[in-house]
């Protein structure tokens, strides 16, 4: 044993203050039949008098009542010397003797449940009322003193402190504690994170000082997006529908690029609501290959299905209504990676259930686009924070900037198109007929590039389908944003769209909107770009 190194530490009197009384009885009994003295609090210890134990209050300890509605009651040197004081210490010791303060060896808090009041709405005094001030002091205090304390802040480590007092004879040791000591601080952090990130959006503070951001751990992952990458999926207490939240039926568990692109096709998928209509994505590597709506769901996964059968292999569909049998049954035809929907019917679960390397997710219900909240991502020597990408444009805001008007059949698909381009990686061009993509062009350096592999996507498809004629004749295209020079447009001209929408602003637009009437082009403006890096 080392200065470092304080070994095994026995537990004679352990304080206990929980929000969650889950399994409070079972572990206070657990620790008062080895013989372990238990003080408590307000109603945590009238919980364990209920259940028959001996406890004693805080205040017999302080001398000091409780008060203001239990504001106060732990923020007392009798606790935080006992939580504080070195064992080892001789002057330490002499404090304690000199002024009555009894050791606590062990400390069990969970904190006011903050995050799930914010989650329900509730109202500005309500959220403030259920910060918790003493249990942070507290665990704080037990923490940096774990050479010597023991704290436990979450329910799912009660059966591990019960077995490593078995295991060491009513002690524990100190990697145990070191660990305790670390989801403690974890707990606080987020504690304080959820807080802060609370108080900026009431106080409406766009760009805070400092920003803190905090996650669960929900899945240690196999690897990263490589093998050699090691990763995990962290949940971050949100309760917007999708990957994180949504309830896996079958198959193994997720990996980094699993979650990463079930993540990208439930997020387009929810741009199509169920009252409008039956939806689909298919995604491969965070880009849809194919996306499209139909009279019915099978038919919608079909017509996404057709834009590109090569790249549908092994990808990710996501549904926007039930999962029935037939659309089932069709999926089930190609190998794919995951399915992901609001719900299934019973049928369709059975059915999917014979494919033990298909994972199938439900959600409950759809992410709402217009939902605000935050993005960020992490940059050598930062984060990069910015709102969530929930922009919308309706056909009213859309300005017509060459002579001909598009049809009211060309203006349904190009909003199609361009819902769709918002979710496809910069420089993104989008090809859609009939309400389903023939054609995508993503994340290339040029427009025109983007444009070019989009076409040549199309006439992949018409091939693949035995088609007399690319499906891009007749197309509507969408840019996610301005065409900085004419080529991008022109080959969708050539490729045979008619009609193009693209939010506007470049020097040249002048030039574009020309080349485009020229071509016989409907061309509409919206003001917005969607670019996603």
């Amino acid at each position: 044993m080392t200065e470092q190194d304080p070994g095994l530490q026995p537990l004679r009197r352990a304080l206990i203050s929980v929000s969650d009384k889950t399994g409070l009885v079972e572990l206070a009994t657990a620790l008062a039949e080895r013989g372990i003295d238990l003080l408590s609090t307000g109603g945590t210890a009238a919980a364990l008098r209920d259940a028959g134990l001996t406890v004693r209050d805080v205040s017999d300890l302080t001398n000091f009542p409780e008060m203001m509605d239990g504001r106060v009651k732990t923020l007392h040197p009798m606790v935080h010397g006992g939580l504080l004081a070195l064992r080892d210490n001789d002057a330490h010791v002499s404090a304690m003797l000199e002024h009555g303060i009894e050791a606590i060896d062990l400390l069990v808090v969970n904190l006011y449940p903050f995050e799930d009041t914010v989650a329900k709405g509730a109202d500005y005094e309500t959220c403030i009322e259920n910060i918790d001030i003493g249990g942070p002091a507290m665990i704080r205090a037990a923490s940096k003193n774990h050479a010597f304390v023991s704290v436990v802040t979450d329910t799912a480590d009660y059966d591990a402190l019960l077995a490593e007092l078995d295991a060491n004879g009513g002690r524990t040791s100190y990697g145990f504690r070191q660990l305790l000591a670390l989801t403690a601080y974890s707990r606080t952090a987020a504690y304080d994170a959820a807080v802060s990130g609370w108080m900026a959006a009431a106080t409406g503070t766009q760009t805070p000082r400092r920003r803190a951001f905090a996650g669960t751990l929900a899945q240690t992952l196999r690897y990263g997006e490589n093998p050699h990458q090691k990763a995990a999926f962290y949940t971050d207490g949100g309760n917007r529908p999708g990957v994180a939240s949504a309830r896996q039926l079958q198959g193994k568990e997720l990996s980094y690029n699993n979650i990463n692109d079930t993540d990208a096709a439930f997020e387009l998928v929810s741009e199509f609501r169920p009252e409008d209509g039956p939806a689909c994505a298919i995604i491969k590597h965070a880009n849809p290959s194919g996306v499209a709506r139909g009279a019915t769901l099978v038919e919608a996964y079909g017509r996404a299905f057709d834009c590109d059968r090569t790249s549908a292999f092994g990808g990710i569909i996501a549904l926007n209504q039930l999962l029935d049998l037939t659309t089932a049954e069709a999926i089930s035809k190609i190998f794919t990676e995951v399915i992901i929907a609001p719900d299934a019917d019973d049928a369709a679960i059975a059915l999917l259930a014979r494919k033990k390397n298909l994972r199938l997710l439900l959600t409950g219900g759809l992410a709402d686009p217009a939902r605000a909240g935050l993005t960020y991502r992490q940059v050598s020597g930062g984060l990069l924070v910015q709102d969530r990408d929930n922009g919308h444009i309706a056909p009213a805001d859309l300005k017509v900037v060459t002579k001909r008007a598009p049809s009211d059949k060309e203006l349904a698909d190009l909003m199609f198109a361009w819902t769709i381009a918002k979710h496809v990686k910069s420089n993104a061009i989008v090809y859609v007929r009939d309400g389903a993509t023939v054609g995508v062009g993503a994340g290339q350096m040029s427009r025109l590039d983007s444009s070019t592999i989009a076409a040549l996507k199309a006439q992949r498809m018409a091939e693949a389908l035995g088609l007399p004629e690319t499906p891009a004749k007749g197309s509507v295209v969408a840019s996610d944003a301005f065409f900085p020079f004419a080529d991008g447009l022109l080959a969708a001209a050539e490729a045979g769209a008619t009609a193009v929408i693209q939010p506007g602003g470049s020097m040249r637009d002048d030039e574009v909107i020309a080349a485009a009437d020229a071509a016989g082009l409907a061309m509409v403006l919206t003001g917005m770009r969607h670019f996603r890096h």
